[in-house]
C-alpha cells in the first residue's frame, strides 16, 4: 500500500478519554471541539495552515477579549480522526499519509482552506500528489474508494475523487493488468513458499500464475451498491465484453442475496437469511438492492444466463418486489425462452391461489416469447414434412420455437398431477405453442395423459376437448400403441389413433413395393427373371419370395392384432353390437389371410391381398368415424 510520510517532530499530544492535550509545556489558549473529541491547542500553528481557523479565531478572540476561545468544528469531514491528522500536520508532528485516510484528509483540507497561499506544500498540495500515486495502483484505489463514505460524500463528490476512482478501476478492469504490471490483491501473491525456487544459493521467483478475465469480480464486490452501479456504468462506457459486466453482476448479486446461492425451495418465503456466511442485510435492503441490480443486468439476448434470470425473479418474488421490476425480469425470461430449464420453470407459487406452481407466470413468459418469435416464424411458411425426413435450412427459424414446445410439453406434465390446475389453464397453455412447432405429439399426449389420470372427474365433453389439443397423425408408433390401449381417452380419439396407424402401414408398404416397381423400371431391356439369374439363377429369387412373404404375414398379423383390441374397446361401450356390425368382425375376417406357398407365384399378388384387406377395413373405420 503506497504510504507518505510528513513532519519531523516527535509525538506532542496525549489523549486523555476523549480529550487531547498539547504536551509542549505552553498553555492551551483555543479548544476546538470535533464531534464527541475536544482538542486543547495553540492558536499560532493553525492559523499559519488554515484560512477558516485564522478566520474563526480572529472573530473568536475579539468577543472574548484575548482569553481562550472555544470552536466548534462538528462539519469537519472525516470527524475527529481526520482533524487529529490535521493537527499535527500543522504542529509538524510525525505522521503518515494512507490510501486509507487521503480521502479524508484531502476533503478536511479543503474545507479548512489548507492552500499554499498559508505555507508552501500545505496539506491540499501533499494529499493531491498522493492520491495521483493511489490511481496508479488497483488496490490503494479501491481502498481510497471504499472509504468515500457519509462523512466525506459531498466533498468527494464535489473534488471529483469518486469519479476519479471510479475511472482508474474501469480504465484498469478493462486492460491487462500482466502489461502494466498492476498488483492484483488474489493474484499477486509472490511471497507464497510454492513459487519460490531456490538454486544455488540464489532465490527466484517463478513465473506468475496466469491471470483470468474475472480477477476483479471479488475486489470490486466490496463496494457500496451506489458505488458500483457507477463502476459498472463506467464499464459500459469503455465498452467492456457485455458478457463480462454480466458476470460481475452475478457475482456481486451472489455476495449479498443469499437465496441466489441454492437451489429456491418452498421454504424461502419464511427463511430469508437463514444458513447463510454472506453480510446479513434485511429483507428491504435486499429488495432494494435486487431491483437496482436488475436495472444494471445487460438487456441484450443470451448475454445473462436464463437460469440466473429465473433465479433473480423468484428471489424477486419471494421479497416482494415491485410489480415492474417482475415484469421486467419476465419479459427477459421471455426473450431466450427457449435457453430455459425444465427445473428452472417449476418456480413456487408465492401467492394466495390453490396450485404449487406459478403457472400464470410460466405463462406470461411464453407469451412474451411468442410475440416476439411467431411472426417470423410464419413469414417464413414452414411446409409439411413426411415422417423420417430432415428438416432443411429453410425451417431453422423453427428451432427456438420446437425447443420451447418440448420445453412447454415437459411442463405441462410436470404439473398436471395438481388436483386444482383447472383445465382452462391447462388448454391456454398447451395451446399456445402452434401445431408446426410440434414435429412429434407424443410430448403432449404424455401431459394429457397424466392429466387425465389424476382428475377422472372431469367429464367426457372435457375430455374430447382436452384431447383436441393433439394430433394423432403425428404420433410414433410408442405412442400410439399406448393410445389404442389407454382406457382413459375417449373412445373416438382411440378409434382416429388406429386408424392413422392403419394408414401408415399401408402407406409404408405401398413405398416398399413401389420402390421394387422403380428398380425394374431402371433396366427394362432385361427381363427380371433374367436380371434375378445374372446375380444368382437359383438363390435370389427365392430370397425375394421369402422377404415379401414374411413383410405379408408380419403386416397381417398387426392388423389382426389392431383389429381385436379395437373389439375389446368396442364391447366396452352399450352399442358395442353396432360397432361390430359396422367393422366388419366376423369370425371369417378373423382368421389371417396365409398365402400359397408355390416359388412361381407373381411377386405383386401379395400386395393385392394386403391391399384389398387394408381397404376393406380402412372402409369400415371410417363409417365408425362418421357416427
Amino acid at each position: 500500500m503506497a504510504l507518505m510520510k510528513l513532519g519531523s517532530k516527535s509525538e506532542a499530544f496525549h489523549r486523555d478519554g476523549r480529550t487531547w492535550f498539547c504536551t509542549s509545556g505552553l498553555p492551551s489558549d483555543v479548544t476546538i471541539e470535533v464531534g464527541e473529541m475536544i482538542f486543547h491547542l495553540h492558536k499560532f500553528p493553525l492559523l499559519s495552515r488554515s484560512g477558516l481557523l485564522e478566520k474563526l479565531i480572529e472573530e473568536s478572540c475579539s468577543e472574548l477579549d484575548g482569553s481562550v476561545c472555544l470552536l466548534k468544528l462538528h462539519e469537519v469531514p472525516g470527524g475527529g480522526k481526520a482533524f487529529e491528522l490535521i493537527t499535527k500536520f500543522c504542529y509538524g508532528v510525525k505522521m503518515e499519509i494512507t490510501a486509507l485516510n487521503v480521502v479524508s484528509l484531502r476533503c478536511a483540507a479543503e474545507y479548512l482552506h489548507m492552500t499554499n497561499d498559508y505555507g508552501e506544500g500545505n496539506l491540499i498540495m501533499q494529499t493531491e500528489a498522493f492520491l495521483n500515486d493511489v490511481f496508479s495502483n488497483w488496490t490503494d484505489t479501491l481502498k481510497a474508494l471504499e472509504t468515500c463514505g457519509d462523512q466525506v460524500l459531498p466533498y468527494a463528490e464535489e473534488l471529483h475523487i469518486i469519479s476519479r476512482c471510479i475511472d482508474s478501476l474501469a480504465m484498469k478492469a478493462c486492460a491487462d493488468p500482466t502489461l502494466f504490471n498492476w498488483p492484483v490483491s488474489e493474484c499477486n501473491d509472490t511471497k507464497n513458499s510454492e513459487d519460490n525456487m531456490l538454486w544455488n544459493g540464489i532465490s527466484t521467483v517463478m513465473k506468475p500464475k496466469p491471470i483470468g478475465d474475472d480477477w476483479w469480480y471479488a475486489d470490486v464486490s466490496t463496494l457500496s451498491l451506489p458505488l458500483y452501479r457507477r463502476f459498472i456504468l463506467a464499464l459500459e462506457s469503455r465498452s467492456m465484453k457485455l458478457e463480462s459486466i454480466a458476470a460481475s453482476i452475478i457475482y456481486y448479486v451472489k455476495r449479498y442475496l443469499p437465496m441466489m446461492n441454492r437451489q429456491l425451495s418452498f421454504n424461502d418465503r419464511i427463511h430469508i437469511n437463514s444458513g447463510t456466511s454472506t453480510p446479513a442485510l434485511s429483507e428491504n435492503d435486499q429488495r432494494a438492492l435486487l431491483e437496482e441490480i436488475v436495472d444494471l443486468v445487460p438487456n441484450k439476448k443470451e448475454v445473462t444466463s436464463t437460469r440466473f434470470l429465473l433465479r433473480l425473479l423468484h428471489t424477486a418474488m419471494v421479497l416482494h418486489a415491485s410489480p415492474t421490476c417482475k415484469e421486467n425480469l419476465e419479459k427477459r425470461v421471455g426473450a431466450q425462452f427457449e435457453q430455459a430449464s425444465l427445473v428452472d420453470l417449476l418456480i413456487p407459487n408465492i401467492g394466495h391461489t390453490d396450485t404449487l406452481y406459478d403457472i400464470d407466470c410460466v405463462q406470461r413468459m411464453l407469451d412474451h416469447f411468442m410475440s416476439l418469435n411467431q411472426p417470423s416464424a410464419l413469414s417464413s411458411s414452414p411446409c409439411i414434412i413426411e415422417e423420417g425426413q430432415q428438416m432443411t435450412s429453410r425451417s431453422d427459424s423453427l428451432t427456438p420455437m420446437t425447443m420451447v414446445a418440448a420445453l412447454v410439453d415437459g411442463y405441462l406434465a410436470e404439473v398436471a398431477p395438481e388436483v386444482n390446475l383447472k383445465l382452462p389453464k391447462f388448454e391456454a397453455l398447451a395451446a399456445a405453442i402452434p401445431d408446426y412447432a410440434r414435429p412429434l405429439d407424443d410430448g403432449v399426449y404424455h401431459a394429457i395423459d397424466v392429466y387425465l389420470k389424476e382428475h377422472p372427474w372431469i367429464t367426457d365433453p372435457e375430455r374430447e376437448q382436452l384431447c383436441r389439443l393433439m394430433d394423432c397423425q403425428k404420433l410414433s408408433l410408442e405412442a400410439s400403441t399406448h393410445a389404442a390401449q389407454n382406457e382413459r381417452l375417449p373412445l373416438r380419439v382411440i378409434i382416429q389413433v388406429l386408424f392413422f396407424e392403419q394408414l401408415r402401414l399401408r402407406t409404408s408398404i405401398s413405398g416398399w413395393f413401389f420402390v421394387d416397381d422403380f428398380e425394374s423400371s431402371q433396366n427394362p431391356s432385361v427381363p427380371k427373371n433374367d436380371r434375378s439369374r445374372q446375380m444368382d439363377p437359383s438363390k435370389d429369387q427365392v430370397d425375394d419370395v421369402n422377404e415379401v412373404r414374411e413383410r405379408v404375414s408380419e403386416l397381417e398379423k398387426d392388423c389382426l392384432n389392431m383389429k381385436q383390441e379395437l373389439q375389446k374397446i368396442v364391447k366396452t361401450k352399450r352399442s358395442w353390437n353396432i360397432f361390430a356390425k359396422k367393422l366388419g368382425f366376423t369370425k371369417k375376417s378373423q382368421q389371417p389371410c396365409k398365402p400359397k406357398e408355390s416359388k412361381s407365384r407373381d411377386l405383386k399378388e401379395p400386395a393385392s391381398i394386403v391391399n384389398a384387406e387394408q381397404n376393406q377395413s380402412n372402409e369400415a373405420i371410417h363409417q365408425a368415424l362418421k357416427v
